[in-house]
């Protein structure tokens, strides 16, 4: 059992007479990964609607905020129950018998132009054993051949702009790992959590983008970037690509302040709660 600590704030500066705003901050509620606390305050104190999504638990809030500033701050410890697998024991499913609530995530979609990629992962990844080695060559591949760098990509890089030019940011290897996998009908996805064991001197703490990949039956997430250690990845929002998480959405001519992030493991012997560590075993948190 993992349990994380985490705290987000966020501020903003609204220019127009009003502006609207949709949150993914929150920790997903899954079998694997539960709430123990949570608080959510807003500055000033305006109304916020929250939705969960039944098929990606997300967690979603909408706000409605007048001209001035407005800060948010999130806070909450969340505990996992990792499933850990031998990644010998995992096959990939044949696509007539993946359940139909996964097959959206073998599809391109627009940061993942997976339809472009067929070429390319069948020269490097087809002749490959079926199964979660396959899939974990991909994330070596992604590793070894890309350079994480801060700052070196935007909002409209997708897979195979990253392909070409072998730099990118977490959601950069990501899209590529993901774009990868579908082209091999591998059904693959994003996922959103925080940087936790990061190397302090990437800077300070951040969301961080990782992929999941069904196999076997479940969903196992990898970290095609290495930045971070595996079982300290909680869970916030879960989708296609990018696009589909973003822990802001913003509709008006706002100005953001760089979020502000705290992420720490917190233990406790008696219940056996330990400290996040590198594994080999194939992880869900599902």
């Amino acid at each position: 059992m993992i349990r994380l600590r985490y705290l987000v704030n966020l501020s903003y500066e609204i220019l127009d007479p009003s502006a609207d705003f949709l949150f993914l901050i929150q920790a997903a509620r899954t079998a694997r990964q539960s709430v123990v606390s949570e608080t959510l305050t807003l500055t000033p104190a305006v109304p916020v609607t929250e939705y969960t999504f039944p098929d990606s638990c997300n967690r979603m809030l909408r706000v409605h905020s007048k001209k001035g500033r407005l800060a948010i701050r999130y806070e909450a410890v969340v505990e996992i129950a990792h499933r850990l697998d031998e990644g010998e024991s995992l096959r990939e499913v044949p696509v007539a018998q993946l359940p139909f609530e996964v097959l959206p995530y073998l599809a391109p979609s627009r940061y993942c132009e997976s339809d472009r990629m067929m070429e390319f992962a069948m020269r490097e990844f087809g002749s490959m054993r079926r199964g979660y080695a396959r899939v974990y060559a991909i994330r070596e591949w992604a590793r070894n051949h890309m350079r994480f760098l801060s700052h070196s990509t935007n909002e409209r890089t997708s897979a195979i702009d990253t392909l070409v030019e072998r730099t990118g940011v977490c959601r950069d290897f990501a899209h590529l790992m993901i774009a990868v996998c579908r082209a091999l009908s591998i059904p693959a996805r994003i996922s959103s959590s925080l940087d936790y064991g990061a190397d302090p001197s990437m800077g300070l703490p951040d969301f961080h983008a990782i992929v999941e990949v069904y196999l076997s039956g479940g969903w196992y997430l990898l970290d095609p970037s290495g930045v971070s250690i595996p079982t300290g990845l909680l869970r916030i929002g879960t989708g296609r690509d990018a696009a589909d998480i973003p822990f802001a959405a913003i509709f008006g001519n706002v100005q953001s302040e760089r979020p502000y992030i705290e992420v720490e493991a917190l233990t406790d012997s008696k219940l056996g709660i330990q400290m996040p560590l590198a594994t080999m075993k194939a992880i869900s948190t599902w």
